[in-house]
């Protein structure tokens, strides 16, 4: 009998931290293990094979788990997909196909293209990225088994040998048969709860053309991207002395017993006629500003300690496969109120930026562990470190990079939205839109390197914190005042800004006017060509490319001035599951993410011929032959969408042997 369909769990042990590690290094340890594979064929009872204690799957599974026709589901897919690779090439390697050409760096894998995914399902629905979370929301009869948690504790992980345990380093289903049938009663619960879901969730179904995208997020996530691990190893090693010298240094100036104690540094400041409320980055970087020399030198030692940078290396580290790649570090609908990726492990959307002159010359010398000359030739070690993370990403070799990214994405397309004509012309002669920005707002001639260049990073800081409705406190947030504005320009760079900008004003407002219409009356609406419809206790708010935004149980209420207001259910900046406001502006940034997004997504579905090895924000990272021309690449990724016919963009790129910011 042929099968369709398969809803499958599993249950591994692997001496690899996963949280730390991530499923591709996890499963490629030679202790990596599937203990218990649970499974549904075809929407029918939740069997569980019991592999640590010899049971088999049937034949007919395993030959489904590699053959394309076969629709496998799983919630969180990539965990159970990498892991079955693994498990099929060690055991079952007749059964083993991969995907992509030879030359690709997938060939470990199974082709994600007949993978479904539930946890991306749920996201697509703007609900909670947890099994045990999206169970609560939709009020599952199968909730996810509280004990599930102590039981991975028990069997998935080592333990550590004790008198007790007989010095064992590991837990096997001898050593407690009774945890181990709830063990197994878990196992099966979860594979019921992840169809559950399906069950659910089947009256909105993921467009195709979103599961298409989340098997090329998932092929760029097989693919990885190489490290140069000898410069992460140097940093580290480098970083450890340069941190010794600096709190030697530090206790010789304080005689602090731990220097790195904010209590005892505080305390010593206060002595030395400093009050400070805080040391974080910020506040040391102000208090610089203004201290006495001998009080200076200590805040800023503090500040180079403070530098985490050796905390991204030891990421790499930890993340590195076998081949010298790291993977994994995308999460699809990370963040479910405008679809964008979410960063995992090394977390490239959050690296530090480099500025450095000579960077080529820097990291020769990081990479060679020549210490001495570092300190002598840079005033701060762990500045330069800092700089250099990005420069650990590099192509294989007889390969280069393409870095290629959108130039000012979204005010691009919040400017299209809303028809604001003096700006869409900014971007049609390629100008610059914060020159443009300050001189519509001063009403004088603003130029980059020319006349009231001062100016330019008025419009800029403007540009950044005022396009979705913000004010003087986003202002701040950008950092206008460390940037030299004083407190009395801000209302007014406000005010200006709003005038010479009357059509997004207007957009914030129309938006605001058709999500309350649609939720009070359940009308379908639609302003500026965004759809907004209520269904079955959602809000949708369906954008150009045809992806919908979805809310959870939109109602109206009253917010803090007494107006009107729309509130919804997600997740909030808590991490909780609550009510959240929203209004206007902020539907207005959602929307504009979400189209920024799916524009980044057009460009990677036309350029998937090309080794995409990562993305950072609207940034696309190819790893290419050396023939392979830059313009042709931006050129691609700089066209417009079919379904955003007008909207002018534009790609700008650069190639180089190591990643960097350029």
């Amino acid at each position: 009998m042929a099968i369709h369909t398969l809803s499958i769990d599993l249950e591994t042990f692997s001496d690899v931290d996963l949280k730390k590690c991530g499923v591709y290094k996890y499963a490629e340890s030679p202790d990596f293990e599937i203990l218990l594979f649970g499974v549904s064929v075809d929407g029918g009872e939740a069997t569980v094979y019991d592999l640590a204690t010899g049971d088999t799957v049937p034949e007919e599974i395993i030959r489904a788990l590699s053959d394309d026709s076969v629709i496998k589901w799983a919630y969180n897919a990539f965990f159970e997909r990498v892991c079955i690779s693994v498990w099929l090439r060690r055991d079952y390697p007749q059964y083993f196909s991969s995907y992509s050409i030879e030359e690709d760096t997938v060939r470990n894998y199974l082709d994600p293209s007949s993978w479904r995914c539930s946890l991306v399902w749920g996201a697509y629905m703007g609900l909670p990225l947890s099994l045990e979370g999206i169970g609560k929301v939709l009020k599952l009869e199968n909730q996810k088994m509280a004990e599930g948690k102590a039981l991975i504790r028990y069997f998935c992980v080592p333990c550590k040998p004790t008198k007790a345990n007989g010095g064992r380093t590991r837990n096997l289903p001898e050593h407690d048969p009774v945890k181990w049938s709830t063990f197994i009663a878990y196992n099966k619960r979860d594979v019921e709860t992840e169809m559950a879901i399906q069950q659910k969730l089947s009256k909105f179904p993921v467009p195709d053309f979103l599961w298409e995208e989340y098997h090329l997020d998932q092929e760029i996530n097989d693919r990885g991207i190489q490290l140069d691990m000898a410069l992460v190893e140097q940093a580290i090693a480098i970083d450890e002395r340069s941190r010794e010298e600096l709190s030697a240094k530090m206790r010789q100036l304080t005689a602090l017993e731990n220097p790195n104690s904010v209590q005892q540094m505080k305390e010593w400041l206060t002595k030395h006629g400093l009050e400070v409320d805080s040391l974080d980055k910020k506040a040391v970087k102000e208090l610089l500003k203004t201290a006495l020399p001998e009080l200076a030198e200590v805040l800023e030692l503090r500040r180079q300690l403070a530098k985490s940078s050796v905390k991204k290396y030891q990421a790499m580290q930890n993340a590195v496969c076998a081949d010298g790649r790291a993977r994994g570090m995308f999460q699809f609908y990370g963040a479910n109120r405008s679809g964008r990726w979410a960063g995992r492990l090394i977390q490239l959307q959050n690296l530090p930026q480099n500025h450095m002159a000579h960077l080529e010359d820097a990291r020769s010398l990081v990479r060679s562990g020549n210490y001495s000359m570092l300190s002598a030739l840079y005033d701060s070690v762990p500045e330069v470190l800092s700089e250099l993370i990005r420069t650990a990403f590099v192509p294989r070799n007889g390969y280069k990079f393409i870095v290629s990214d959108f130039s000012a994405i979204e005010a691009r397309v919040l400017s299209f939205l809303a028809g604001e004509s003096w700006r869409l012309k900014v971007f049609a002669e390629n100008g610059d839109i914060y020159c443009a920005s300050a001189s519509a707002m001063f009403h004088v001639p603003v130029e980059k390197h020319g006349q009231n260049a001062h100016l330019r990073q008025k419009g800029k800081i403007a540009e950044l914190a005022l396009g979705y409705g913000g004010s003087v406190g986003a202002l701040k947030s950008m950092g206008a005042l460390e940037m030299g504005l004083s407190e009395e320009e801000l209302q007014p760079l406000v005010d200006a800004w709003r005038t010479s900008n009357p059509n997004i004003v207007q957009l914030w407002w129309d938006v605001d006017n058709a999500v309350k219409t649609a939720v009070r009356q359940r009308l379908d609406t639609e302003t500026h060509g965004i759809r907004f419809r209520y269904r079955s206790g959602m809000l949708f708010i369906i954008l150009p490319s045809g992806r919908q935004l979805c809310y959870v149980k939109p109602k109206m209420g009253t917010n803090k001035f007494g107006g009107d207001s729309v509130t919804y259910e997600g997740v909030g900046s808590t991490k909780k599951w609550e009510r959240i406001e929203s209004y206007g502006p902020k539907f207005v940034e959602n929307i504009v993410q979400a189209i920024s997004r799916d524009i980044l997504m057009y460009a990677i579905r036309m350029l998937s011929h090309c080794f995409i090895v990562g993305h950072v924000h609207d940034e696309l990272i190819i790893e290419c032959g050396m023939d392979v021309s830059l313009d042709a690449v931006c050129d691609q990724m700089g066209r417009t969408p079919p379904w955003i016919e007008g909207l002018n963009l534009r790609a700008d790129g650069y190639e180089t042997m190591f990643y960097k910011k350029d």
